[in-house]
């Protein structure tokens, strides 16, 4: 039995209107196409906030930690991203300057330059767990608003 011929591709097929793709199963051995780039974390990107305030929200409190190791850190817990200090820095000075918009005081997120490099030291009291979590919530806002102006922003659909 011989397959269908093509179609003539110089006269339209009714076949062919938009939003009929049909796909037939994963051939067996397909690799998975589910790869991504590895990604270059930047100051002012929400995606690259929200990780580092998440892990900033599990060091150690009322001791300076060096910039450095957070950023070497984030690198361990994020294999697919590169956390340069100098950008992990700036978050943290952002979230410092949040603190003293909230709470009128330098002394609950401190971020100065010690003798082995930058370091950052957060308050150890109760207020500063609910403080950080509010700070990594609004983080993941700005990122599902990006992730939804992406979308809105591609306007692709079944319909095109």
């Amino acid at each position: 039995m011989r397959p269908d011929p093509l179609p003539d591709p110089m006269r339209p097929d009714p076949d062919a209107a938009p939003g009929r793709l049909v796909l037939g199963p994963v051939p067996a051995g397909l690799p998975d196409p589910n790869l991504q780039p590895p990604s270059v974390a930047t100051a002012g990107d929400p995606f690259t906030s929200v990780r580092v305030l998440h892990l900033v929200a599990r060091i150690e409190r009322g001791r300076p930690v060096r910039i450095a190791d957070v950023a070497g850190a984030l690198e361990a817990v994020h294999l697919d991203w590169t956390f340069d200090p100098s950008v992990v820095a700036d978050i943290l000075l952002q979230l410092q300057a949040n603190w003293m918009a909230d709470y009128r005081n330098a002394a609950g997120i401190v971020v100065v330059d010690g003798p082995y490099g930058p370091t950052v030291a957060i308050e150890d009291s109760s207020r500063v767990d609910p403080w950080l979590v509010r700070q990594v919530e609004r983080a993941a806002a700005a990122c599902r608003e990006e992730l939804a102006t992406f979308s809105r922003r591609s306007g692709r659909g079944a319909t095109d």
